[in-house]
């Protein structure tokens, strides 16, 4: 068998479409003219939209950055990563909704493929309730927080578990699915606090939830990124608070933006060491380290959630 025009995963991705492979991340254009596509810039923050992808050319470029390249590129910066763990993610995470590939004769496909939410009600499908279990988190502290979510995707209908961010927008999360409603914004949930905590994603808030305060209600206020790439546009809803509790992932992207945020003012408080061999926080949930754990503080007759 000849493998010689076989392309590598680097030339797969490199040759992905980015439009559609930017709104599976959960950005829209805001306008279009011809091949050119205008954003508002997914590496920053900003009013006007100066981050533009040639579709033709399969190339973007940020007017505010000074910089531009292929997918490979954007995804380095995006991410924070190198190309190996580009790659990596490409082949793990970016792969639970494959963006769809560039056709030249195919410019409507894009909008065929739009996110259309249908219907909005409380948890009410069983097997969503048993995706949360899998994920250990409780069905009273989901409902506070989370709906069921319809929407149509490329003509078709499915629906998932909802968690609705600050623009109207929602995150989308089924056992098969991880997907972004436009438009993309952050959620806070503000309870008057002067403390605050900061989650990545929501289902690390919904954990941290099933750790500390099992009725699903919470004294400090809540900030979930919905994406790391957001935490710029967050700052000036964070730092208005003077304690500010970083729950971020652990792998390079919400490292280095920990970090950062550390040098930037003494109110930030890194909180990962709480999980610090796994991902986030709830992988380190549902992981056996937690059950061991929290089994072993039973059996000692103190608070399960002891020293977490």
């Amino acid at each position: 068998m000849d493998f010689r025009n076989e392309k590598s995963p680097l030339e797969n991705l490199k040759e992905t479409d980015m439009v559609s492979f930017l709104y599976e991340l959960g950005f829209q254009p805001a306008k279009i003219r011809g091949n050119d596509y205008w954003y508002s810039s997914p590496l920053r923050n900003e009013r006007t939209a100066s981050f533009k992808v040639n579709r033709r050319l399969n190339k973007w470029f940020d007017h505010g950055l000074g910089k531009g390249g292929n997918l490979i590129d954007f995804g380095i910066l995006y991410y924070n990563c190198s190309v190996g763990e580009l790659l990596q993610k490409s082949g793990s995470e970016l792969a639970l909704h494959q963006p769809f590939l560039h056709y030249p004769n195919q410019p409507s496909r894009q909008q065929e493929n739009k996110i259309q939410i249908l219907d909005v009600k409380p948890l009410f499908s069983t097997p969503l309730f048993h995706y949360l279990s899998q994920r250990k988190i409780p069905s009273k502290i989901a409902n506070v927080h989370c709906q069921e979510v319809a929407y149509e995707l490329a003509g078709k209908r499915y629906y998932a578990i909802g968690f609705e961010n600050n623009s109207g927008g929602y995150e989308l999360r089924n056992s098969f699915v991880k997907l972004s409603s436009s438009p993309k914004d952050f959620t806070l949930i503000d309870n008057g606090s002067k403390d605050i905590l900061v989650f990545e994603g929501f289902f690390d808030m919904l954990s941290y939830q099933a750790l500390y305060n099992n009725s699903g209600k919470q004294q400090q206020s809540i900030l979930v990124l919905n994406s790391i790439s957001l935490f710029e546009k967050a700052r000036s809803v964070l730092e208005t608070h003077e304690k500010i509790s970083l729950y971020l992932d652990r792998d390079k992207a919400g490292m280095d933006q920990t970090r950062s945020a550390l040098s930037i003012s003494d109110r930030y408080r890194d909180k990962s060491s709480l999980y610090q061999h796994h991902k986030d926080l709830n992988d380190w949930l549902v992981s056996s380290e937690f059950v061991q754990r929290k089994s072993l503080n039973i059996k000692r007759g103190l608070n399960p959630n002891e020293s977490l």
